[in-house]
């Protein structure tokens, strides 16, 4: 390929240039008449051509050279030997440029290299990040702020994406050559979130037109924004917060109703027999309940210490539930309350710790007692479910008042109660099915609740078998059916149906 500009016109000029001082030599020769005209033309086209011949030799190395480079740029070609040229500058010069292409290609890897490792760490970031170019708007966001802000937040003014106020002051000042700022705001939509805003300057940021959305690329100072989702770390705090605020509550009630009690039988009903009756009756329900209270926040701290470490025994829940029955089989009674217990045959044992389980169905069947009515049977049934049979659920239903779905979401919270008036009438403490969640927690299980106002609710906890347990296929049918009637004691035994 001949170089760009260089024509026949301009060889012929430059071989003129070659020749020059000849010509010039024979010039003057012939003015002084020391050689006649016809031989110093003569001589002057010899000079010519033979600056022309020397010239074609190395221009035919140049064009080579000049190829050779073509190729390389042009063609993308990878080897980069040199063709074969006569003269040792022209090889000394194509050998340089050979080096050069082996060290640029080789620097071009290693580039494509590291930025195809930063651009997978970048998409691989859980946390949204985001480009801010210099006019404020969205030049590139990672995998994570895609699918949070959607794909056509890219090109768009960050104002159209995120409106808190500080958050786009702390981006302008940025991108107008200010530091490093931190900000912390809310997201209401489409779920509440909290996020931690890392703003940082970026010099001389640029991105090419296809990330800028615009036609040419766009050069100055940007902003890199990360965002970090704290609202679970919030969530937490509050949690915190409430369950100072609301043990403090619950105790403070009771003793102060102690206190007040107290001072009365000192003053006033002092000789009052039926009043200090009454009164002492009265302690010594709020007396119970502080005791209840403090039982449970012990039980509940002692479970949080180990919810990490998963329990090594081996539970046969069909004995488990059993004991339950029989465990709450009086209480039951005493509300006109029948317990049914319905468990799959061949039901497979569990991992985990059995005084801990027992706590869950025994706080979920005392929930069902609580809150069931009368003459209505309560029933307890257990089935293997999974595609293969290798988990347990276990439910408890009962045909209460039901439970508004609104309120299902947070019934693991501590202290939460739907009907707070009832249940410390109840006994309640509130904190029964956070011991439960936690319990599940800890055996790597789960508890789902169904609920509809008016007739009933459903409770099942879903626990994996053993893992030496046979399984039992998917999804086993109703097995042999334990009825404990309303109006019969324990000492009569269990009716029991196939």
């Amino acid at each position: 390929m001949r170089p760009a500009g260089f024509s026949i016109g301009r060889f012929l000029g430059i071989s003129l240039v070659l020749a020059l001082p000849g010509l010039l030599g024979l010039v003057v020769l012939t003015l002084d008449d020391r050689l006649a005209a016809a031989p110093a033309l003569i001589a002057g086209a010899a000079v010519f051509a033979g600056s022309a011949c020397i010239l074609a030799l190395f221009f035919r190395d140049f064009v080579r050279v000049s190829s050779f480079v073509d190729r390389l740029i042009g063609s993308g070609a990878v080897s980069s030997r040199p063709p074969p040229l006569r003269f040792e500058l022209a090889r000394d010069f194509a050998a340089q440029i050979a080096w050069l292409d082996r060290e640029w290609r080789e620097r071009l890897r290693q580039a494509e290299r590291r930025l195809a490792a930063s651009e997978g760490l970048i998409e691989a970031m859980q946390d949204p990040l985001l480009v801010i170019g210099p006019d404020r708007v969205i030049r590139r966001a990672n995998a994570t702020a895609l699918a949070l802000y959607g794909v056509r937040a890219v090109g768009r003014d960050l104002a159209e994406t995120l409106r808190h106020p500080d958050l786009l002051a702390a981006v302008g000042s940025a991108v107008n050559g200010g530091g490093e700022r931190t900000v912390q705001f809310s997201q209401p939509v489409p779920v509440a979130r909290t996020f931690e805003a890392r703003v940082m300057p970026l010099a001389d940021a640029w991105v090419d037109a296809a990330h800028a959305g615009q036609d040419d690329p766009v050069r100055g100072s940007g902003a890199l924004l990360t965002l970090h989702d704290i609202s679970a770390i919030k969530r937490s705090e509050q949690m915190r917060a409430d369950f100072v605020a609301n043990a403090s509550h619950e105790l403070r009630t009771p003793l102060s109703t102690l206190i007040g009690f107290i001072e009365t039988l000192r003053g006033s009903a002092r000789e009052d027999s039926e009043a200090r009756e009454r009164f002492l009756s009265i302690m010594e329900d709020q007396a119970n309940r502080m005791s209840r209270l403090v039982h449970d926040l012990l039980s509940l701290s002692r479970i949080e210490l180990d919810e990490h470490t998963r329990p090594t025994g081996r539970v046969d829940l069909a004995g488990l539930l059993n004991t339950v029955v029989d465990l709450l089989g009086i209480r039951a009674q005493e509300q006109g309350i029948a317990l049914v217990l319905d468990l799959a045959p061949d039901l497979p044992a569990v991992t985990g710790d059995d005084d801990q389980l027992t706590q869950v169905f025994q706080n979920l069947v005392d929930n069902a007692i609580k809150y069931g009515r009368t003459d209505k049977d309560i029933l307890i049934r257990a089935v293997t479910s999974g595609v293969d049979g290798r988990t347990v659920s276990v439910s408890v239903v009962d045909r209460g008042v039901g439970i508004p779905r609104s309120h299902l979401p947070r019934l693991t919270e501590r202290f939460y109660r739907v009907d707070p008036a009832r249940s410390r009438a109840m006994g309640g403490t509130g904190l029964g099915l956070a011991i439960v969640k936690h319990i599940l927690t800890r055996h790597a299980g789960r508890l789902s609740v169904d609920s509809e106002p008016g007739r009933g609710s459903t409770f099942t906890v879903h626990l994996p078998a053993a893992p030496d347990s046979p399984a039992a296929g998917p999804a086993t049918g109703p097995g042999p059916v334990r009825t404990l009637p309303a109006e019969a004691g324990l000492s009569t035994g269990a009716d029991i149906k196939a």
